[in-house]
């Protein structure tokens, strides 16, 4: 079952999160127990799982990748001058693989998955394909 999901980002660099929306998803395809693959196909965006009780890692993660990858840097070749979402997409990665069992996400329990934008605001989409076993 695949589902296409899509994500409307109001800042250059934002993270989402899309936990409840990936639940929903996995409870309505009536798996039990097997994955849900969530992937991103852009190329300046890219999906993570990480703390949701606490909004200042979300800052603290958006903070340091752009000191890592600054907007703008002298060396930077890419004709459309967003090299730094480009690097930055790259290193969050385009996927999570999310274990089912009973029928629900199997996350810490401060874990949240997070919608990375770094090149927005956008309207993009997120594919969810969720995977009996």
């Amino acid at each position: 079952m695949l589902k296409r999901l899509t994500v409307k980002t109001n800042q250059r660099d934002e993270m989402i999160e899309i936990t409840r929306e990936i639940g929903a998803f996995v409870r309505e395809s009536g798996i039990s127990d097997g994955i849900v693959y969530v992937y991103c196909p852009h190329t300046t965006a890219g999906i993570t799982i990480n703390e949701n009780a606490d909004p200042d890692v979300k800052h603290d993660m958006l903070m340091r990748l752009d000191e890592v990858y600054p907007w703008t840097h002298d060396k930077y070749r890419h004709a459309e001058g967003n090299s730094a979402s480009h690097l930055k997409a790259s290193t969050v990665g385009t996927s999570q693989p999310v274990l089912i069992e009973n029928g629900e996400l199997i996350l810490g329990t401060w874990q949240g998955i997070y919608f990375c934008e770094f090149d927005g605001p956008r309207s993009r989409k997120c594919m969810l394909k969720v995977m009996e076993g």
